[in-house]
């Protein structure tokens, strides 16, 4: 490793599990303090575990602003400001046109759109000048997916989010960048495909849809995180970053 985050604070909401947790051990192995979050305090112990190093869980749902205020008054006992903010928490359920309940649209919008959104706003006071932020979309950004059309235009609103804050924050040289997953294999997909052979089969099928072939790794996903998170990317700001075999590109 190349301690390429050594002594930075890093903070990875959703990050006990899928994606967020592959991310926060990435940070982790690098030198970071990281601190995760979850709603599931016995998911959060397991991901602590498995991360290592020195990580902090905050247990809180980031739909709900009181638990946002936790996150950073448990991060402000420690430090004195975030230097990466990686906004991952999110999910959706499939539900197609005509079937889409009040709950339903309420449920998503808010972990997908008002969760980033006030998590990125809360921690404004602790981000240092020149930190970065990440947030994660999704290829259904930009595609279209049978009744996954509530969850697609989530993810639409957070692109858009990373290409307005960055001009909000561009005084503060914080950049805002996006990574956009296509079909990654994680407890949360399983659930989503209704778990077993009938997830399998799903997944084989849209693995055939992939020019690389396969479905991606979550650490995969955390590979590109952590470049959009480092200076190797500080001349890239407002990006949306494919990871996703090509998929989004044919």
């Amino acid at each position: 490793m190349t301690n390429k985050f050594n002594n930075k604070v890093v903070v990875v909401t959703g990050g006990s599990s899928g994606i967020g947790l592959a991310a926060a051990k990435a940070f982790s192995a690098e030198g970071a303090s990281v601190f995760i979050t979850g709603r599931r305090p016995e998911a959060l112990d397991a991901a602590v575990k498995e991360i290592g190093g020195r990580v902090t869980a905050v247990q809180g749902d980031m739909s709900k602003l009181a638990d946002i205020d936790r996150l950073y008054d448990a991060i402000q006992q420690k430090h004195a400001q975030i230097d990466v903010l990686f906004a991952n928490a999110g999910g959706g359920e499939m539900v197609p046109l005509g079937a889409i309940s009040e709950e339903h649209y309420q449920s998503t919008f808010d972990t997908n759109v008002k969760g980033v959104l006030f998590t990125v706003q809360k921690a404004l006071p602790l981000l240092r000048d020149g930190a970065s932020i990440i947030l994660t979309s999704s290829t259904t950004s930009i595609s279209g997916t049978p009744a996954f059309s509530v969850y697609s235009a989530t993810k639409a609103a957070v692109r858009n989010f990373a290409r307005n804050w960055m001009l909000d924050l561009k005084d503060r040289h914080i950049r805002v960048n996006a990574v956009s997953p296509g079909v990654t294999d994680t407890a949360g997909l399983d659930e989503l495909f209704g778990g077993g052979a009938q997830a399998q089969g799903t997944r084989d099928y849209l693995a055939g849809l992939i020019p690389a072939g396969r479905v991606g790794q979550p650490h995969e996903i955390a590979k590109a995180v952590l470049f959009l998170a480092s200076d190797d990317a500080s001349f890239i700001n407002g990006i949306e970053l494919f990871v996703d075999g090509g998929q989004a590109q044919i």
